[in-house]
């Protein structure tokens, strides 16, 4: 009597004896499963033999695309909180016009009065660096007790987004920080 299959064989694994072997065995296979399908040459099959690092690289090609769409997202908030900063700090130059002059008056030099405007933009900046890592790092955390994922957190991506969220504060409190040190302190002090 002969044997029979009661159903369908949906997946095989096959193990290469070694990496260097990994095409061989594929080779094997694919005449294997031609010569028990009766498929002849020139002819589709209706099996498929896949590498696991084809799917490997598969996988790790798309998380390269998830981490780039991620980095144009986030260099796309940071623009929009450098603007936000640009804009606080110009209606603070606006609103604090008399007291630059006056600063500027005694005796303060318009390079003292560029850096108290670009430290007050990094700080903003920083502050926010400081409250995005950290909202991050807690999401993450509820992320992986949640679904249960291991998750590792980068010192280097915390250190690269504080840097980061600094020279976002000096790129965009440059401009309000030179318009408050190019006041003239005469205009300045008449300023209302």
């Amino acid at each position: 009597m002969q044997p029979r299959l009661t159903g369908y064989v949906n997946q095989i694994y096959v193990q290469a004896m070694a990496p260097a072997q990994v095409k061989s065995a594929i080779d094997e296979v694919t005449a294997a499963l031609n010569r028990r399908h009766r498929i002849k040459p020139g002819d589709t099959a209706d099996f498929n033999v896949r590498n696991l690092s084809q799917i490997a690289d598969a996988a790790e090609g798309s998380s390269r695309v998830m981490a780039a769409l991620l980095a144009v997202v986030a260099s796309i908030s940071l623009l929009v909180g450098g603007i936000g900063i640009m804009n606080i700090l110009l209606v603070s130059v606006t609103e604090r016009t008399r007291e630059i002059g006056l600063r500027m008056a005694i005796g303060a030099q318009r390079l003292h009065v560029l850096l108290q405007f670009l430290a007050e933009a990094v700080f903003l900046s920083v502050v926010g660096g400081v409250a995005g890592i950290a909202a991050g790092a807690i999401v993450t955390e509820a992320i992986s007790l949640v679904a249960k994922w291991p998750t590792f957190i980068s010192a280097s991506a915390i250190a690269g987004g504080f840097v980061f969220s600094a020279a976002v504060g000096i790129f965009f409190g440059y401009y309000p920080a030179r318009k408050a040190a190019r006041l003239n302190p005469i205009e300045a002090l008449r300023y209302e």
